[in-house]
């Protein structure tokens, strides 16, 4: 799997690596098991900072996506693995907290709430 950044998007990098990463692992690219390359290897080949993939790679591991095992690196997790139950209860969360963020802005710009639930219907579309 190829990663790359964009320094003009307003995303966050380490969030670019994160979604990436995430996508694999959705669309089956990514596979439990696979190892990612190391910190200092994607920093080197994105052109960007160590900290910023360090950094994607423990938001990956708090949401329970990838393992770390210490010098051997990040690891795709098993989805099935005991502790995927917490970590998939964590990341509803912050869903339905980043959905009511975005509503709440939408709103605040005039948006209809038909507008917004036709949007995120077709974004969910184009994941599923």
């Amino acid at each position: 799997m190829m990663l790359a950044v964009d320094g003009a998007l307003e995303e966050p990098l380490y969030l670019q690596i994160r979604n990436q990463i995430v996508a694999g692992i959705a669309t089956g690219e990514l596979e439990s098991g696979q190892a990612l390359p190391s910190v200092r290897s994607l920093a080197s080949d994105l052109g960007i900072n160590l900290h910023t993939v360090n950094k994607a790679y423990a938001v990956l591991r708090d949401e329970g996506y990838v393992r770390m095992r210490g010098r051997a690196g990040a690891v795709i997790a098993d989805p099935a693995a005991a502790d995927r139950a917490d970590a998939d209860e964590r990341a509803q969360v912050k869903m339905e907290d980043e959905l009511f963020k975005l509503a709440l802005a939408h709103r605040a710009r005039g948006g209809a709430r038909g507008a917004f639930l036709e949007a995120a219907a077709a974004q969910a579309a184009r994941a599923y």
